[in-house]
């Protein structure tokens, strides 16, 4: 239908000291894009972060399991980062070949951007500046977690026209029937996940690996995590969605690698994750399983690990976050001792080898020593698995914002750029070269 609404999505610029594709795809966005063609829009898709466009060097889309770099073009650092020895670049696709793909593509009637970190909101300047050269009379819409976590910001300095807090999929309908006159009734509802429909990888280049989202939300209120304030309600899936959805990606695009988000799987397992884990293992699905966003130490049993290897599990991460388990009720209620031991127990007899699974540790917390973090390595050394940092960002409208306000070196409050991980944003001087060498060097312990 040439009267039917057209609808410009873009994932926009990374800019920040490093950025990587370990399975990062804009599945809101995505999700949709899935939705709006549903309801008889036309949809355009531009990924700014495509590693496969025509004009990028050819690289093998499968390779490390669908992992690979980013482009990257140099560019200043932002004020008040001077302190930081890091270069400072703008990962994604050339400016000029996107200006070359804006070029192509017919008037839209609105157009919708997301923007993950909160700190990466430039990269997101950065686009709605090109996008407007070629269609300033546009409205732009923005969603997403910055969009959300720092409203107000991004309505005064993102550059869109419109800011949408919370789930996109709650708006998207009337949003587009409000700018364009289209009337679209909704066909799904957003409380129940069973109903949506997938999300439209089929926009992309490549699909080399498909993220999976079986549940939203998460039950636990840990300080330094925002899950709970997204997404104040716990959804679930039913495992037999999940894997007809699996079945579609594998049997239509030869997708191997599907990579969970998660932010808590192994909850309520005996009603989600065992029935989800045994529908897998039956379909006889030669596939691959990934856990970027951690799975929950308590949910791990004999049975769980089991069953995980056998669905296909290659890359487990846990989320211990600190082995000090005595001092850490102010951070999490998520795991003690006895739990971790336990679990990392279940997985070595499970099968599971030390290269594939491992623990999260957050490094530059508020008040955090070297001393402990090295402490917290060493243990998850001695256990069997792999250590591996995370360093912290401070989210606002988590418990642990106001103490890291208090104790940044930085105006975090005042713009979202100062809690960017790499400046290390809690600690008073930032992190030396020699203390990430020693941090490299226990981890590789």
């Amino acid at each position: 239908m040439n009267d039917a609404p057209h609808i410009l999505l873009i994932n926009p610029w990374i800019e920040d000291f490093a950025a990587y594709d370990y399975w990062a795809k804009p599945l809101g966005l995505l999700l949709l894009a899935s939705i709006l063609e549903a309801h008889g829009c036309r949809v355009s898709y531009l990924d700014c972060l495509d590693r496969f466009h025509p004009r990028a060097p050819r690289s093998d889309p499968y390779a490390r399991n669908g992992r690979g770099p980013y482009l990257k073009t140099r560019i200043p650092r932002p004020k008040g980062f001077e302190d930081i020895p890091r270069f400072f670049s703008r990962y994604g696709i050339r400016e000029e070949w996107f200006r070359e793909d804006l070029s192509s593509v017919t008037r839209p009637d609105l157009i919708g951007l997301t923007c993950l970190m909160t700190y990466w909101y430039p990269g997101l300047q950065k686009t709605v500046d090109v996008v407007r050269d070629y269609f300033p009379d546009v409205p732009a819409a923005l969603g997403g977690i910055y969009a959300t976590l720092c409203h107000a910001h991004a309505k005064k300095h993102s550059g869109a026209d419109i800011v949408v807090r919370g789930p996109g999929e709650h708006v998207i309908l009337n949003l587009v029937s409000k700018v364009t006159g289209a009337r679209l009734e909704r066909t799904f509802d957003p409380e129940d996940l069973d109903s949506y429909p997938y999300p439209a990888f089929h926009l992309q280049r490549k699909i080399n690996y498909v993220p999976l989202l079986t549940s939203k939300g998460c039950p636990f209120s840990c300080a330094y995590c925002a899950s709970r304030f997204l997404h104040p309600t716990r959804l679930m899936r039913s495992p037999g969605s999940v894997v007809e959805e699996i079945r579609f990606w594998h049997e239509k695009y030869g997708v191997a690698d599907f990579i969970f988000y998660d932010d808590a799987l192994l909850m309520d397992a005996e009603t989600h994750a065992v029935p989800l884990f045994e529908k897998i293992i039956g379909s006889g699905m030669k596939i691959r399983f990934h856990t970027p966003n951690a799975i929950h130490i308590r949910g791990i049993s004999m049975g769980t690990a089991r069953l995980m290897r056998q669905a296909g599990f290659e890359t487990l991460r846990l989320g211990l976050e600190t082995t000090w388990f005595e001092d850490r009720k102010d951070l999490d209620n998520k795991v003690n001792a006895r739990e971790f031991k336990q679990a990392v127990g279940c997985l070595v007899r499970a099968g599971f080898e030390k290269s594939q699974v491992g623990a999260y540790l957050l490094a530059g917390l508020p008040g955090q020593s070297m001393d402990t973090l090295a402490a917290s390595v060493q243990a998850v050394v001695a256990s069997g698995i792999t250590p591996v940092l995370a360093h912290y960002s401070p989210i606002p409208h988590t418990a642990l914002w106001d103490k890291a306000v208090s104790c940044s070196r930085y105006d975090l409050a005042s713009d979202p750029i100062f809690t960017n991980n790499t400046a290390a944003p809690c600690q008073a001087e930032p992190v030396s070269w020699e203390t990430i060498s020693s941090l490299k060097r226990l981890v590789a312990m």
